[in-house]
């Protein structure tokens, strides 16, 4: 078991950590949450050690192994798989790699070179063995498989695989080190939903007791029985998974409104007695003795106000006609892999589409086709041409905003019209106050550029919003109020998004990238995911059925023959 008790953590910026206290016992998943800057990742770095509280503990069994998966995967491209798991054995690694270098040099070596190198390839397996080297192999070998990599991946670059199955490699090598606590810090970033559902799938099957600090609401829900909310530099704890979160703190929050009002009215009810009857000749008394009972009364704080939050809404936007893209015959190749083979696609006024596929299938590229950012090969990716007016916001914000230019001027850039105060109000709706205003664009955080690029959005007018990946660096309660924004929108949306709560709240149609075609779902996530689940079952049925007839047909061919045989013998007699 690990407890944080009473930890405090300050800044030459500011007090991050107030009061923090919580614990993770066996087979715990504990989910931390809270705003961005709330102190979810130095809660993680001082469980590592890597850095001090101000005050309060860690408190933690002297032989307690923590390991942490930080939110970039630490591998080298230029190691084989295997050899990239074996450098978590790291005395073992050396001595593995030096009877390699022997076994090598015995190949090329002279009678008296090659007596020294016998002796010393005798030494090194020694060594090996004493470090178990062999029972490490076993363990490689092991976890290969439990990570999804087939036996000859081993042997393959780790540059040759995508940032999902860097995650797999970096996760494998944690968990070779049989640590007691697992810290995983947005595990999910960059992720595609099958490796995403992987993920879930695998750690759950885990009793490491783990802490998780991740922004994806669905990953939460469906893996933590725990969660603490971090709020103001103080720690709250709450039972269950993220939903149970949320109703008990709309609980908490209603019964201590409830009291508060109660104890508010008692209280004015009693003020009003003392002050009437303060200088009463009979109650005089009385009015002191209710006073003093104010003065030592324990008072109920009022609930805690929202924390300032992103607030905005998009633009009205003009009715468009009521075709709005249209992808006829698309067939489009990158760097040799054909993404889109013959595709057709109508998306309508009103649709809420949601772009679903692995990474490498081809969203953003569709999107930019659309855009008309990239040319088909064949066919077409085309807007309406009836007053459909777009609005694009790219996955690569760094990209997408000039890097030299302050958070205000980026904005006066668009409307040069506009007066600086009216500038910064609308920066302020999107939590940039005071000096962080001056910012370069280079300097802001992904959260920060996310939030311009969405604020740039509101000055042109759009029935039309493509937005790809436009959750990613947000925090929770910035995607809340971008969800409800988009429910607010009176115009066509086009989403990207590996985001599974935010998809399920904003798309009424899933379209997915299947083997180069679109494949329309006419429904939500949830009519999507049963969809998907009704097709493996009809498929299974399928093979089934296949396998059955095979048999059956096995079996009459061989009851066949047996007869031709019976009848040859008769003959032959």
């Amino acid at each position: 078991m690990l407890r944080l008790e009473h930890i405090s953590k300050i800044y030459p910026t500011g007090e991050v950590l107030k009061d923090v206290t919580w614990e993770v016992k066996d087979r715990d998943r504990v989910g931390l949450v809270g705003v961005n800057g709330a102190g979810k990742s130095t809660q993680l770095r001082i469980i590592m050690g890597e850095v001090e509280p101000t005050t309060g503990e860690v408190i933690a069994p002297a032989d307690y192994h923590v390991a942490y998966l930080t939110q970039e995967f630490e591998v080298d491209p230029s190691r084989t798989v295997r050899e990239e798991f074996w450098t978590v054995f790291t005395e073992a690694n050396k001595t593995h790699a030096e009877i390699e270098r022997i076994t090598h040099a015995m190949g090329m070596a002279d009678p008296d070179e090659l007596d020294r190198l016998i002796h010393a390839l005798d030494k090194a397996q020694r060594q090996f063995e004493a470090l178990d080297g062999y029972g490490l192999e076993a363990q490689i070998e092991k976890i290969l498989p439990e990570m999804g990599f087939q036996p000859e991946d081993g042997d393959r670059l780790v540059s040759s695989f995508s940032g999902g199955w860097q995650m797999r490699m970096s996760l494998g090598k944690i968990l070779l080190q049989s640590p007691d606590l697992l810290l995983l810090d947005e595990p999910t970033n960059h992720l595609d939903l099958e490796t995403i559902e992987w993920l879930e799938i695998y750690l759950k099957s885990l009793n490491t007791p783990m802490v998780i600090v991740s922004h994806d609401r669905e990953f939460l829900d469906r893996l933590c029985t725990k969660i603490v909310e971090t709020e103001r530099g103080v720690s709250t704890v709450y039972l269950g998974n993220y939903s149970a979160y949320l109703q008990q703190k709309a609980e908490n929050q209603e019964a201590q409104l409830a009291t508060y009002e109660r104890q508010q009215k008692e209280i004015a009810k009693q003020e009003v007695f003392v002050e009437r009857f303060r200088a009463s000749a009979t109650r005089s008394t009385q009015a002191k003795s209710r006073e003093k009972q104010l003065d030592k009364i324990e008072k109920v704080e009022a609930p805690t106000g929202s924390l300032k939050s992103l607030k905005f809404r998009f633009p009205p936007a003009p009715r468009s006609g009521l075709e709005v893209i249209k992808i006829e015959d698309l067939t489009y190749t990158f760097d040799e892999t054909i993404l889109f083979l013959g595709a057709n696609l109508l998306i309508e006024r009103g649709d809420r589409v949601a772009f679903l596929g692995p990474n490498g299938a081809g969203k953003s590229t569709l999107l930019r086709l659309i855009m008309g950012m990239h040319e088909a090969d064949e066919g077409i990716a085309e807007i309406g041409k009836h007053n459909v007016l777009p609005g694009y916001f790219e996955q690569n914000q760094a990209e997408a905003l000039a890097l030299d230019k302050t958070a205000i001027d980026t904005i006066h850039d668009e409307v040069p019209d506009w007066k600086n105060e009216e500038v910064r109000t609308l920066l302020g709706r999107f939590l940039f106050s005071g000096d962080t205003v001056f910012k370069e664009v280079r300097a802001l955080s992904g959260g920060e550029k996310a939030r311009l690029a969405l604020a740039k959005m509101l000055l042109h007018t759009a029935n039309l919003l493509l937005l790809d990946e436009p959750t990613n660096h947000l925090d929770i309660p910035a995607k809340e109020m971008l969800e409800e924004a988009l429910h607010d929108y009176d115009g066509t949306v086009v989403i990207v998004s590996h985001d599974r709560y935010f998809i399920s709240r904003v798309a009424n149609k899933i379209v997915e990238i299947r083997d180069g075609e679109l494949i329309v779902y006419n429904g939500d996530y949830h009519y999507y995911l049963d969809k998907i689940a009704e097709e493996k079952q009809q498929e299974k049925q399928r093979l089934e059925a296949e396998k059955r007839a095979a048999k059956k047909a096995e079996k009459a061919a061989k009851k066949k023959g047996k007869d031709k045989q019976k009848k040859a013998a008769k003959s032959r007699s």
